[in-house]
């Protein structure tokens, strides 16, 4: 069997839940530095930042899913993903390793995994002893979102 691009995965952590996402979604990872923070936006957006002169907001995926809040660490990450050719941030706990799947491992997504909603699910693989959580991360944020958030971040970074 050959291994594609299209079949390597970003595999993260948020909790004891491991996660992944296509490695083609993924642009960059970067180190955690605070966005820029945005007045009357939901709670799971933690701001805006100047990402190679665009601007990018920043999703906290722990309240995204609503998942326990927990303070940023040395290993925490923001993963910049290409949605629909823009960039969203995503904050996770930490990158564990950028590695091949085999598509066979792939199960459909139930309607609700660990309190996490199926739209923001491609499926479930299962490696081993562990699951991992495969994100459909043109879900993550809605098209209204992300304008939205665009718009309120690029007045916000200019008045910054």
């Amino acid at each position: 069997m050959t291994t594609t691009v299209a079949d390597k995965l970003v595999m993260f952590r948020l909790g004891e839940d491991h996660f992944a996402a296509d490695i083609v979604a993924v642009e960059r990872v970067l180190r955690y530095a605070a966005p820029t923070g945005i007045p009357d936006m939901p709670p799971y957006i933690e701001g805006v930042m100047d990402y190679q002169g665009r601007v990018v907001p920043v999703v906290n995926l722990r309240r995204r899913f609503e998942l326990a809040a927990a303070a940023a660490a040395a290993e925490t990450r923001i993963l910049i993903l290409n949605v629909s050719g823009e960039w969203i941030g995503v904050v996770v706990d930490g990158v564990t390793e950028v590695a091949a799947f085999d598509r066979a491992a792939l199960s459909a997504p139930p309607k609700l995994f660990r309190g996490i909603a199926r739209e923001y699910l491609k499926g479930i693989i299962r490696g081993g002893e562990r699951l991992l959580i495969y994100l459909d991360v043109e879900h993550l944020l809605s098209s209204t979102e992300r304008i939205a958030l665009q718009d309120a971040g690029a007045k916000e970074l200019a008045h910054g």
